[in-house]
């Protein structure tokens, strides 16, 4: 009897799966209908453009003319790796004088002048 409860849910775990892979599907068809998506389909898969308008390849390092599915970034979008302000860093080197940390030996206590050699 477990076993085929088991069953039973694995089966309306199917159904279920292929209802949302049907309904997916409708979808889909529908947005075909609409001339608007079949144009950006027909420029985005094939590099279809309109009369008048003037088509651009971007070329990689390579040589090579890039691959459709690969996308240029924004450059608005991308964050640059920026610095500290120089206010920063000065404010930092005042808070390291108050509290130094020392990875090295510890300082000495005394600091003598080197021994001249006589000729």
């Amino acid at each position: 009897h477990l076993e085929q409860q088991r069953q039973i849910e694995s089966l309306q775990e199917s159904i279920a799966s292929s209802e949302a892979a049907i309904e997916d599907l409708q979808r889909e068809k529908r947005r075909w209908k609409d001339d608007a998506y079949v144009e950006t389909q027909a420029r985005k898969r094939f590099g279809f453009v309109m009369p008048g308008e003037t088509s651009y390849q971007v070329i990689g390092r390579d040589g090579e003319p890039l691959a459709p599915e690969a996308s240029l970034t924004d450059p608005g979008a991308v964050e640059e790796d920026v610095d500290d302000p120089w206010w920063e860093k000065a404010w930092g080197t005042v808070e390291a004088a108050g509290d130094p940390e020392h990875d090295g030996p510890a300082p000495a206590e005394e600091i003598r002048a080197p021994r001249k050699k006589r000729p």
